[in-house]
């Protein structure tokens, strides 16, 4: 599998995708989850009122005039609605469907970089684990050096710079290890930002590999682009219409009330008309109009090709940057056999009274350092293959 991997990272042809994909949003807190919901719930509401948008409403009126003589009272039903807008109704609706996609895929956008930014966060918490540890080995090391060297200095074989120098090594590996502690709560209060639950609850991620031309297929933020164009082209059309010719059915409803001061009897009127209207803006406007949503409409076709190579170019970087960690595991592995046969060269050696304990230890604890890095690589890695999977649907 490893064999695999590294000749796939070579290649630049593979990389990383979320096994977990239908629950990984499931580390993220029931309010952030809550929103991500509205969101969906105010997508289809707009919809919604866009499909309707080429509906015009009917008008109620209700008028009460009191004259000096008479008083009237007069109820009025006015309908003006467009039966066909040269493709304008038809256009209106698929600008709605077109909208409702992109505003869809914005908000899974918003979502994968949220569940992203918690896992991420959830990589540093463990990863800053593994470096405290490994910081409490180098200070160790350090302690160690420091009594070697005043042992040294005391019986002559060094001067006290040697020490100093010792002294100094020792207070800067213990003030890192410090900075490392509060890194960490830090760590801790953002995923606690974000998350459902404590970190300690969550079990790390794991990836499995696809191919070079899944991730661009599968890319959210190109298919939001191409949302994006089909939105534009949609509304492109819906903005010619409204300057092409419109057919309207009309019907207007209108009943009468008279009263008069000497007569109690109501005198109804009541008229009504049905009728057809054919209507043609005439705007010095138009070609402005026209023009600007035809110049967006493009735009965000170039913002399309400007996107594919930005997302080419993220794959390649993210794939370079795993094949550099991958370098450094392999140059670390070396490093670790290397303490481990040294050691135990150095405890037969002890056993036989050439070395000391210091010795040892300083071995060993130089040794548990090497085996921590390598973690620390592979977290490492593992955050880039994460980087890469929020890209994906």
């Amino acid at each position: 599998m490893k064999k695999s991997l590294r000749k796939g990272l070579l290649l630049s042809s593979l990389l990383p995708m979320f096994l977990n994909a239908n629950t990984d949003e499931n580390i993220l807190s029931q309010d952030r989850l809550k929103q991500f919901e509205l969101s969906e719930k105010k997508v289809i509401e707009d919809s919604s009122k866009l499909k309707k948008d080429w509906i015009n409403p009917i008008t109620l009126s209700y008028t009460k005039i009191d004259g000096e003589y008479t008083d009237s009272e007069k109820s009025v039903i006015r309908v003006n609605q467009p039966i066909f807008k040269s493709g304008g109704i038809y256009k209106a609706i698929k600008y709605a469907n077109a909208s409702e996609k992109y505003s869809n895929l914005d908000i899974d956008v918003q979502r994968k970089n949220l569940i992203k930014d918690a896992y991420e966060t959830l990589f540093n918490i463990n990863k800053i684990e593994f470096e405290i540890k490994k910081a409490n080995y180098v200070v160790k090391n350090a302690q160690i050096d420091v009594i070697r060297k005043k042992e040294q200095v005391l019986n002559g074989f060094l001067d006290t710079s040697f020490l100093d120098n010792a002294i100094l090594d020792a207070n800067t590996a213990k003030k890192n290890l410090i900075d490392l502690k509060y890194q960490k709560s830090e760590l801790i209060n953002s995923f606690n930002n974000l998350a459902s639950k404590d970190y300690k609850l969550f079990s790390l991620p794991t990836f499995e590999l696809v191919s070079k031309k899944k991730f661009l297929n599968k890319n959210l933020e190109l298919s939001k682009a191409k949302a994006d164009i089909q939105t534009k082209y949609e509304y492109k059309g819906m903005t010619l219409s409204k300057y092409l010719p419109t057919v309207s059915a009309t019907f207007d409803y209108t009943k009468n009330h008279k009263f008069s001061p000497t007569n109690t009897n109501i005198d109804d009127d009541s008229v009504h008309n049905v009728g057809i209207s054919i209507s043609m803006p005439l705007d010095v406007r138009t070609f402005n109009d026209i023009e600007s949503t035809q110049i967006d409409y493009l735009k965000a076709k170039l913002s399309l090709k400007n996107k594919i190579l930005e997302e080419q170019n993220f794959f390649k970087t993210k794939l370079e940057k795993i094949k550099t960690i991958e370098r450094k595991i392999e140059i670390t592995k070396d490093d670790y056999k290397l303490y481990n046969s040294l050691l135990d060269t150095i405890v037969e050696e002890k056993n036989a009274g050439l070395k000391t304990k210091s010795d040892v230890d300083t071995l060993l604890n130089s040794s548990m350092v090497k085996k921590i890095e390598l973690k620390v690589y592979e977290l490492e890695k593992q955050i880039e293959l994460l980087k890469l999977y929020a890209k994906i649907e």
